[in-house]
């Protein structure tokens, strides 16, 4: 994911006073170098848990024998609190200080990391997750405005963002490594507590070596907006999921889609007439910061669709070894970190808009190859070529998404247009999973069911299966052991997933489409010169 909070703090008051004497600069230097090193080793540790879920997928299936949409909820449970408290994060940073925050993200982020390593069921890692995300959602802003204030001169500032973004990156390419390596040898628990360690290395370090930021005057907290957007997002999230496994017609289903768009409208109004509002509603009156707004939500949206199917067909699905799903998601989420200088300079010679419809492009041709794979093929080279252009073209769109954005708004409002931007490229982070899964999993189900019908399975293994499908769906049936009632299913199960996650790919690719003609024709016209601060914008996590 990316952010780019640090624009928060782009304003001349955020730095310290420059130390003339050499004598007395060396303390300062030391505390610099102390409040980098805590602010990046706690951003690649949030990383890190955030996208360990995306290689372990199929651990979690054979662990808790999860079925419908419990896997999509543990990483759900994740970018949730990261969506709907950013913000607040944010403003909370500015007036009790941006170092508080990042230590208490990472004391979140122990807790649920060592739930996630005793848990006893798939309801405790949605717990996990979801302190784990909070966690996160506190750190990502927190520790790019920490570093970003501590410095004594922009140089500093610009290289402080540089090696934080490093490690950012760093943790996306990390994490399915590591969640590969330790399914391999049988534990996969031990990614989290690896992770646990290192987030008590970052406390330690924040603690002990870190200076606290300015504290800003003049944020208030937009109470009655968190109040309703939180809720009302979580409502409607909850059920764009769970409408359906459990039917667009129930009673709970229906109730969650209603109350959450109530309060979210109830939000809007909110927004037009507190005095400090939680997202700045008046961005959206200019028409290039509009187009680039769903751009991010929608190519967003894509790109974690991609992965998530990528993790549910190797997982789940086809239950293959997880250091192999590790690797590709190396090729997911590494070009981000290793192609962070070429970016840089493309940027300075190219157009945002062309670097974004190319981008665009190679994610959406990577996952139309991907819809067109035979599920019964366990050949994982498949993958390779299309991981690589999906994650090519993230790495492409990432910097240039931000920029165009803030470089669309009067400068004035650049702070606040970065934060926006920030909020609704992790609403299409969370929507990925969400209505991938939803797709996927639904034409899965009624396929699987109407196969059964006609399968003309002996009795004995018809009844069992025709149960567990309606009672936990197809995933459920693909992962019975061989001889048990209802497995002589499975073959019709796995067919019934690769139908469904290859309609998914399919989505995914129209929406990489969609992003791309929208960058190319909906943002003719906006300039690329950088605002100061701009190096802010290529961070990506």
């Amino acid at each position: 994911m990316s952010h780019d909070h640090g624009t928060r703090t782009s304003s001349p008051q955020s730095y310290p006073p420059p130390q003339a004497p050499a004598e007395a600069a060396q303390p300062g230097n030391a505390r610099t170098r102390g409040t980098l090193a805590a602010a990046s080793l706690a951003v690649m540790v949030a990383q890190v848990a955030n996208a360990l879920p995306g290689a372990l997928n199929g651990e979690f299936q054979l662990t808790f024998n999860t079925f419908g949409s419990q896997l999509t909820w543990i990483t759900a449970a994740f970018m949730i609190p990261v969506v709907v408290f950013e913000l607040t994060f944010g403003v909370l940073g500015d007036k009790l200080g941006h170092r508080k925050l990042v230590l208490g993200g990472a004391v979140l982020v122990v807790l649920g990391s060592l739930v996630c390593t005793f848990s006893p069921s798939v309801q405790a890692m949605w717990v996990g997750s979801a302190l784990n995300g909070l966690g996160a959602g506190a750190i990502f802003p927190a520790s790019l405005a920490l570093v970003a204030s501590v410095a004594r001169n922009m140089q500093e500032r610009v290289r402080g963002i540089a090696i934080w973004a490093g490690f950012l990156s760093a943790g996306s390419a990390v994490s399915p490594l590591l969640g590969g390596v330790f399914a391999g040898f049988g534990w996969w628990r031990g990614a989290y507590a690896v992770v646990a360690l290192v987030s008590v290395a970052a406390m330690l370090l924040t603690i002990f070596r870190s200076a606290e930021a300015k504290v800003a005057e003049g944020r208030r907290l937009d109470i009655w907006g968190q109040i309703t957007f939180a809720p009302g997002l979580i409502l409607v999230l909850f059920g764009l999921v769970q409408g359906p496994e459990d039917g667009w017609g129930t009673t709970h289903v229906v109730a969650s889609l209603i109350t959450g768009a109530v309060l979210l409208a109830i939000f809007v109004a909110i927004e037009f007439r507190v005095e400090s509002p939680l997202l700045e509603l008046r961005l959206f009156k200019i028409r290039q910061f509009t187009v680039s707004s769903i751009v991010a939500v929608v190519g967003m949206f894509a790109f974690l669709g991609a992965c998530f199917s990528t993790s549910m067909w190797l997982g789940p699905v086809q239950h293959q070894n997880p250091l192999f799903l590790g690797l590709l998601f190396l090729l997911l989420q590494g070009p981000t970190f290793v192609l962070i200088p070429v970016i840089s300079r493309l940027q300075q010679r190219i157009s945002s808009r062309w670097l974004m419809t190319f981008g665009f492009l190679s994610m959406g041709a990577g996952a139309l190859m991907n819809s067109t794979a035979d599920v019964t093929n366990r050949d994982v080279g498949t993958f390779v070529l299309p991981s690589l252009l999906v994650g090519l073209g993230f790495a492409f769109t990432l910097s240039p998404m931000t920029a165009i954005a803030v470089n669309s708004v009067p400068r004035r409002l650049t702070g606040m247009a970065s934060a926006t931007t920030n909020l609704l490229r992790d609403l299409g982070f969370a929507l990925g999973p969400v209505l991938v899964g939803a797709i996927a999993l639904s034409a899965a189900g009624g396929q699987l069911i109407a196969s059964l019908q006609t399968s003309g399975l002996p009795a004995d293994q018809l009844g069992p299966a025709m149960g567990i499908a309606q009672a936990g769906g197809p995933i459920a049936v693909n992962s019975l052991p061989e001889g048990v009632p209802g497995s002589a299913a499975g073959q019709f199960a796995l067919e019934a997933l690769g139908s469904g996650f290859s309609q998914a790919f399919f989505i995914v690719a129209l929406a990489a489409l969609a992003a791309a003609l929208l960058s190319l024709f909906g943002l003719h016209g906006v300039t690329d010169t950088e605002p100061e601060g701009g190096q802010e914008a290529a961070v990506v996590h």
